[in-house]
């Protein structure tokens, strides 16, 4: 049976679970439904369970939240592994994987669209890679109504934004505080901790490597940016996706209604 990853291509919660479908080699096909539209289709295709993406179809399931595709990836193909053989490095890679994911993701969401909601030309970019489409076109009328929903949706105000940003500074204070001598966070190889800290900064950094990365980076980004790329934690996510985000063994990607 295919294996089918529903994703937001921007999305650095659905780019995380791209980066362990191609990390270990699984062919898979992605669907990309409307942005905006994306709740619906989540809520469809999990009958109710969950409103967000990436949800990814395997075996006859249909798993959501990065956190729960991983777990069901190690399972259906253990080998290379994300997770550490040993319990104690396990247990410490999965806290980091929740830390990363509760604390810096939504944070990186927040700031990068508060400052760039207000061009519609520059989330257009973001949002779809070929310009010129029916789907940007139905974008662009819709984005006023569009803005006000998202900024409700994840609590983005000037006031969230600035606190966003501190938050996701502190963010790389923890990562280079917790990388080893290794050069990574957990024990002596790349593990899932690396994988979704590397991630999840991604909204920001936007690495060479990472699919779907945003075209264009307003000021404040960009300003950003330079700041995290300037330390040794902005150069290791760099490093994290030239060294192991592998080529992508995907069917080609179609885009779907809501």
């Amino acid at each position: 049976m295919a294996v089918v990853l529903w994703h937001i291509e921007v999305s650095h919660y659905s780019e995380k679970a791209r980066w362990a479908l191609d990390y270990k080699g699984i062919a898979h096909e992605l669907r990309v439904p409307m942005p905006g539209l994306h709740p619906l289709t989540a809520l469809r295709i999990t009958r109710g369970k969950h409103r967000r993406l990436p949800v990814m179809e395997l075996d006859g399931r249909r798993i959501g939240d990065s956190t729960a595709i991983i777990a069901a990836l190690e399972e259906y193909a253990p080998d290379p592994p994300l997770y550490p053989a040993d319990e104690g490095g396990r247990r410490r890679a999965l806290a980091l994987e929740e830390w990363f994911d509760e604390q810096l993701g939504p944070e990186t969401r927040r700031f990068v669209w508060h400052h760039t909601l207000a061009d519609t030309d520059v989330v257009a970019r973001t949002l779809f890679q070929e310009p010129g489409s029916v789907r940007e076109r139905v974008l662009r009328a819709s984005a006023p109504v569009a803005g006000v929903a998202v900024r409700r949706d994840y609590g983005v105000t000037a006031q969230s934004a600035a606190r966003a940003r501190d938050r996701v500074v502190a963010a790389l204070d923890k990562l280079e505080a917790e990388l080893g001598p290794s050069g990574y966070l957990v024990g002596e190889r790349f593990s899932v901790a690396d994988l979704t800290a590397a991630t999840l900064f991604t909204p920001v950094v936007a690495p060479p490597g990472r699919p779907f990365a945003p075209p264009v980076r307003v000021p404040a980004v960009q300003d950003l940016r330079d700041e995290l790329m300037a330390r040794p934690g902005g150069q290791w996510i760099e490093r994290m996706y030239a060294q192991h985000r592998h080529g992508p063994r995907v069917e080609e990607p179609h885009a779907v209604g809501g």
